[in-house]
């Protein structure tokens, strides 16, 4: 699957938006291929084993499941993919009957929850598509408790260099954040307690050099 020349247009353009069977066959590959980076980004945040927890894009519904492991309490998921919460459902069906999960088709920008209701809300590989990037993360900070945290795992770093990125970036109309760009925006927001984690890796569809970030800032 790491070529220069996948995936292709196509079905890229699904990553914002994944609809019919192009977008059901990205969410099967970012399932797959997104694994490294979520093991290794929650690697530097610490759970206690009862949070309440929202996952903010969740896709496929794999990080859902994910955290039904590692707390003994409620995990959300959102998405604005019609798509992406029916393969959420699907996926933690067994949990949502249970009434341990909701997965609830909304846009950051407008969440459907009560103010301090998470303790902690995740952000993987979407922030990149967020209409309003300081206002969404202040929802965020809405509905998270007092001291609650805030957790982003990227994929990518700006590079000027990278043909590949700057074509990626204008097909999807996607913005990619510099650490810099990150911590500034969270502390504009009203978040303290930053820190940041980067790594030297793969571009995990092309293969290419690419650096992995982690952002974890308290509300």
């Amino acid at each position: 699957m790491r070529n220069k020349d996948y995936p292709n247009d196509e079905l890229l353009i699904n990553a914002r938006k994944p609809e019919g069977n192009l977008g059901s066959e990205l969410i099967d590959d970012m399932n797959e291929n997104h694994e490294a980076l979520c093991k290794w980004s929650l690697g530097h945040l610490d759970m206690t084993g009862d949070d309440v927890i929202l996952d903010i894009g969740c896709g496929g519904g794999v990080n859902v499941e994910r955290f039904l492991k590692m707390t003994s309490d409620k995990v959300f998921g959102v998405d604005y993919s019609q798509l992406s919460v029916e393969r959420s459902i699907d996926l933690n069906l067994s949990s949502i009957e249970e009434e341990r999960c909701e997965i609830i088709r909304a846009s950051v920008s407008e969440l459907p929850f009560e103010d301090r209701s998470f303790d902690i809300v995740t952000a993987f590989e979407t922030v990149y598509f967020w209409p309003d990037f300081v206002n969404d993360l202040k929802e965020i900070g809405r509905v998270l408790k007092d001291d609650g945290i805030i957790f982003i795992a990227n994929e990518a770093l700006p590079n000027e260099d990278d043909e590949r990125q700057k074509h990626i970036v204008e097909l999807l109309d996607m913005k990619i954040y510099s650490q810099d760009e990150l911590e500034r925006s969270l502390r504009e927001a009203g978040f303290s307690t930053i820190k940041s984690f980067v790594k030297e890796s793969k571009d995990s569809f092309t293969g290419d050099d690419a650096d992995w970030i982690c952002v974890i800032a308290r509300n």
